[in-house]
């Protein structure tokens, strides 16, 4: 098997590799770099971390693939120290004079003339120098906390009447843009340069002798003890504010900084040298985001506009209601190609205002800072509808969004609850109760993706509204068990994790290889890192199933092996939307001889099927199978844009340079539809 960590590199390096794609606008291309680098940042905070905790802890654990845990770490550092170079590289010799042809110009300070260095000294005392704060180290002066991924200067200066020399650390302010724009529209020149050639009036009476610019990455991962916490949100808002003092796993430094500056913070960050990365152009190439964003015609990607599907637009102009459509057939939905807002949030506002629903209940991993589904749900239970919503404070990097507005929830009368304890709820899932002319019935939506505005408009995802009554009642004993006491093991139709759904993925893939060279497996996920799952795919690979992965970011799965995986094939497409929808097709459908589909939340990942309450849920409808299958037929198109993985675990570029990406490809599909 592969390591997960290395393969997360190589996705990491998949990323990059956009950013070196002829056929994708200039800015796109920018977006991708920066894209990177914040990828890289949450790599340290989270994975890097984990493995020093257990070196630390002396697990001495060997990997699914043979390696030990620092042999693990050292290989990743080799891989990122390449990585950098690569990114510079391609940073300074081809997009940066590209984006200098283009009219944009990301200046040093150096190279300004004395009209602009005045234009930027005004701002630097206007905006900049009544928030800096110079910090020295000396016997009076600790040496101070560097805060996580924050950007400062490493300042040395020396007294002119003893030459006696200081080190003193600025910090770059965050709140301030990273690039300050000249007025003339088409140079930017980075914050910290422009604080460097101030740095005289920061510390006035005293020779500056030389400054450099670094940055810290800290652990930010943290567990909370909710067996001892007697109010779990308090405990976690508690660990978050802690989570700025986690320990230092990387300093990233400028190229000429010496040595003796280098061991100074390694020292005081309690960090090896095999710790620091080493950087010519910017440190922190997220601050290119800035860049990404500017309106520049034909430098960005030609706006695809999501449509709606028919049937909706049917219900927006109130030729019928949402309910009254789902009680005459099911509506699949294929995001960012079909609109969130039109029908997600449509379905949620629709359930808010309607007089006969009677009771709301959704669960909520990450939310948007501007929620109209919050909005929509207050909204109802302010009216006196049962609203009851599952938010997950445990998402990681939106904990903050997400106790936010379980506060402003609970303030509306929402039943806010917060899970199952040790279980984080990753599922993605809405029912609606309403009184019907013929009694009560449960309307439901169950999506691969979160129920959040703002990625919706990049996430690719899939969803699911039915008014199926089994479905309806599955997830009616779901949510009783979420907000509960219940124990209910048996559901009709959906697949959950973590009572069944290893068991229930075992039982399909058994039925495939009891088929053999007439089964088959496709599968569109994340990541594929569960060993048990690998083990099982290889057998079904041995019996000859034939077996299609497409697969966007880790798999530690190596396909293409002879005598145990030659039957597999990895695929992975990246472009302008991440891939998140997972769908599921197993050939002979658990022995039904039908193929059968699955759309849900969860992956092929030991968290997904052991420690997160996930929902897969079976397609039915034959129109909508066809859809699924479509989607899974442009990933796997060997002539479109895409990665391969062979046996040596090394990823190939697929397609020439003319080929067509498979989202455009479904984006056609979509207007046709």
């Amino acid at each position: 098997m592969l390591n997960r960590e290395l393969s997360w590199l190589d996705f990491n390096l998949r990323v990059l590799a956009q950013a070196d794609e002829p056929g994708v606008p200039l800015l796109e291309r920018i977006k991708f770099v920066a894209i990177c680098s914040s990828n890289l940042d949450e790599f340290f905070q989270v994975r890097v971390s984990a493995l020093k905790s257990k070196i630390d802890a002396g697990v001495g654990d060997v990997g699914v693939d043979g390696r030990t845990h620092e042999a693990v770490l050292a290989e990743a550092g080799r891989r990122v120290s390449g990585f950098v170079e690569l990114q510079e590289t391609l940073l300074t010799q081809q997009l940066l004079p590209a984006l200098r042809e283009n009219g944009i110009d990301i200046a040093d300070w150096d190279s300004l003339d004395d009209v602009s260095r005045k234009e930027l000294g005004e701002l630097f005392h206007q905006r900049v120098f009544p928030v800096l704060t110079p910090l020295a180290v000396d016997p009076a002066h600790p040496f101070p906390y560097i805060s996580n991924l924050s950007l400062n200067l490493a300042v040395m200066v020396s007294d002119p009447d003893d030459d006696e020399r200081r080190f003193a650390r600025v910090k770059v302010p965050s709140l301030l843009p990273r690039l300050l724009a000249l007025s003339d529209g088409v140079r930017y020149v980075p914050l910290e340069q422009v604080i460097a050639a101030h740095l005289h009036e920061l510390f006035p009476g005293m020779r500056v002798e030389e400054h450099w610019v670094f940055r810290v990455t800290r652990n930010t991962d943290f567990t909370v003890d909710e067996d001892e916490a007697d109010d779990l949100l308090e405990a976690l808002e508690v660990e978050l504010r802690r989570r700025r003092f986690g320990r230092a796993v990387r300093l990233e430094a400028q190229h000429a900084m010496p040595d003796e500056i280098v061991n100074l913070l390694l020292d005081e960050l309690d960090l090896g040298t095999d710790d620091v990365t080493y950087h010519r152009s910017l440190i922190d190439l997220s601050a290119l985001f800035q860049i990404s964003s500017l309106d520049r015609p034909g430098m960005r990607d030609e706006i695809w506009r999501s449509s709606t599907p028919a049937r909706v637009q049917a219900v927006e102009r109130g030729e019928t209601s949402w309910f009254a459509m789902l009680r005459e057939r099911d509506l699949l939905v294929h995001h960012p190609y079909e609109a969130f807002h039109s029908t997600v949030e449509g379905f949620i506002a629709a359930a808010a205002d309607d007089p006969k629903v009677q009771s709301i209940k959704m669960t909520l991993y990450r939310m948007s800072a501007d929620s109209n589904i919050a909005r929509s749900l207050a909204r109802a239970a302010e009216r006196g509808v049962q609203v009851a919503v599952l938010v997950e404070l445990k998402a990681r990097f939106d904990e903050q969004s997400n106790i936010t507005w379980a506060r402003t929830l609970e303030r509306s009368g929402v039943h806010v609850m917060f899970g199952l304890v040790g279980l984080k709820t990753h599922s993605k899932c809405a029912l609606v109760v309403r009184a019907d002319s013929d009694g009560l019935r449960r309307y439901a939506h169950v999506g691969t993706g979160n129920y959040n505005s703002r990625t919706a408009g990049t996430y690719e995802d899939i969803g699911l509204f039915t008014a199926d009554p089994d479905i309806g009642a599955d997830l009616g004993e779901l949510f009783n068990h979420l907000t509960g006491y219940s124990k209910e093991e048996n559901y009709r139709r959906i697949l959950v994790a973590p009572q069944h759904l290893r068991t229930q993925l075992a039982e399909l893939i058994d039925a495939e290889i009891a088929h053999g060279a007439a089964g088959s497996i496709t599968a569109k996920l994340n990541a594929i890192t569960d060993p048990e799952i690998i083990r099982h795919l290889y057998r079904a690979s041995q019996a000859g199933v034939q077996i299609d992965l497409v697969v966007r970011g880790i798999c530690c799965l190596r396909p293409g092996v002879a005598g145990v995986s030659e039957n597999i094939r990895v695929r992975s497409v990246l472009g302008r939307y991440l891939e998140h929808s997972r769908i599921y097709r197993f050939g002979n459908g658990g022995g039904t001889g039908k193929p059968l589909h699955l759309i849900g939340s969860a992956d092929f990942m030991e968290r997904n099927l052991d420690r997160r309450v996930e929902v897969l849920l079976p397609v039915r409808d034959r129109g909508h199978r066809v859809r699924l299958d479509s989607i899974l037929d442009v990933m796997l198109d060997e002539t479109s844009i895409g990665w391969s993985l062979d046996g040596d675990g090394v990823w190939h570029r697929r397609g020439g340079v003319d080929a067509v990406h498979p989202q455009s490809e479904l984006r056609r599909i979509n207007q046709r539809r």
